[in-house]
């Protein structure tokens, strides 16, 4: 499906990203956590083919990502980014329907079964009742499940996710992450999601990379990344990681006192 292979990026003299390579395979959440200044937006925009790599290459089924032209790689790829500027006023479901645009007719035109999935999604991302509101009207956090509504419309193989449970409270944080693993386990969709919270990592990710510095410390499952030395040497933090009660997956509580 999605490949990187010891991909670097530069930004002038700057390397963001230097020798990261990941599979991704088919049914899988990878969560990708790190520092600020880590590499994870950049890394995932050298996913899209947003960005060219300065080394390495990324390949989606086979051949370069960069290859294919953009409306082609938006057959293949749903991306939820941090900010999503809106330059004309749209409602909640003209956003949604949006993200079908790489499949429409020569019109332009949505289909009735793109309107009835946008409902469905709607209803899911517990929007059912904003789809005639503007955009511009929404608070940050519902504007947030409006862009992942968008994502998961376009019906895509693979989610690139770009922190898309930032501004929401945590009953919806757990929404989200539970929308993308279910859509993940049902159809065999594959998503790549940049979090900082290592908790929602811990318990909905297949794996987990954690980058520092713009290279892969380490990746692997949850219960071999999230360990107390990783954790510390990279956020420069005391953490204790126990198991979670319920679940078992690692629980991370950082050590505020000496």
């Amino acid at each position: 499906m999605l490949q990187a292979m010891n991909i670097a990026v530069n930004y002038g003299e700057r390397q963001a990203v230097s020798g990261v390579s990941l599979n991704l395979e088919a049914g899988e959440v990878v969560a990708i956590i790190g520092p600020n200044g880590a590499g994870k937006s950049t890394l995932l925009r050298a996913l899209n083919g947003s960005v060219t790599p300065a080394g390495g290459e990324v390949l989606l089924d086979g051949k370069r990502v960069q290859s294919y032209a953009r409306r082609a790689v938006a057959r293949r790829i749903a991306v939820v980014a941090q900010e999503s500027e809106l330059r004309f006023p749209v409602t909640v479901l003209e956003f949604v329907l949006g993200g079908r645009y790489a499949w429409s007719n020569a019109w332009g035109w949505e289909t009735a079964q793109d309107v009835e999935v946008a409902g469905r999604i709607l209803a899911e991302t517990e929007l059912a009742g904003f789809a005639d509101r503007l955009m511009n009207e929404l608070s940050g956090g519902e504007r947030q499940r409006a862009v992942l509504a968008r994502a998961l419309q376009t019906e895509e193989k693979i989610l690139l996710l770009d922190e898309p449970t930032a501004n929401l409270d945590l009953s919806h944080q757990a929404m989200t992450l539970r929308l993308v693993r279910g859509r993940c386990d049902s159809d065999q969709t594959s998503a790549v999601v940049i979090t900082h919270d290592v908790n929602l990592a811990a318990e909905f990710a297949t794996r987990i990379m954690l980058l520092d510095h713009g290279r892969a410390v380490a990746t692997g499952p949850p219960h071999e990344v999230l360990t107390e030395e990783l954790l510390q040497k990279v956020f420069d933090l005391r953490v204790m990681v126990d198991a979670h009660p319920v679940s078992g997956a690692p629980r991370i509580t950082p050590v505020h006192f000496a």
